[in-house]
């Protein structure tokens, strides 16, 4: 017997869409450490995440995330607030290269259509995106634990098991 999804359809359409990502983890002193993504990458199935992180930005983060401190990473959608929030125990981490520069460009064009619903123009988001693709890392992770993090009273709630 096969375990229930994680994330619903609508959850993946989500995080496929480009929303804006924090990643976030912690050293060995539950120090947190966090760094706004550059890009996201879902599966179709939800079971396979890719953040991108600036890694002249991130030196902490990915050292933690290293060390064996987990990863939690944040998909909102900056004009509802609707958030989620997806766990791993741990992530492993590549040099980002040309083939990911589609997909790269696919978010950026999202967060520029995401963040002119709440009024800034394309312009900060490209310079908020910024990111020379020697500096890209992607880290790929597995979700384990996934969360309602919506403002509201359900925030911090589970997520219920996809229907199959």
């Amino acid at each position: 017997m096969t375990a229930p999804a994680l994330l619903s359809p609508e959850h993946i359409a989500m995080v496929d869409r480009g929303v804006s990502v924090i990643v976030a983890s912690r050293d060995a002193a539950l120090r947190p450490s966090l760094m706004r993504g550059v890009g996201s990458a879902i599966s179709a199935c939800g079971t396979q995440v890719t953040v991108y992180l600036r890694r002249s930005q991130s030196r902490q983060l990915l050292q933690d995330i290293a060390a064996g401190g987990g990863v939690a990473v944040v998909f909102s959608e900056p004009p509802t607030h609707r958030t989620l929030q997806l766990k791993a125990a741990t992530a492993s981490q590549r040099e980002a290269g040309p083939a990911d520069l589609p997909l790269l460009r696919r978010y950026l064009a999202s967060m520029q259509h995401e963040l002119a619903q709440v009024g800034y123009g394309p312009a900060y988001a490209a310079a908020m995106l910024s990111a020379p693709l020697e500096d890209v890392v992607a880290l790929q992770f597995t979700p384990e634990a996934a969360f309602d993090q919506t403002p509201g009273p359900r925030a911090g709630a589970p997520l219920a098991p996809a229907a199959p």
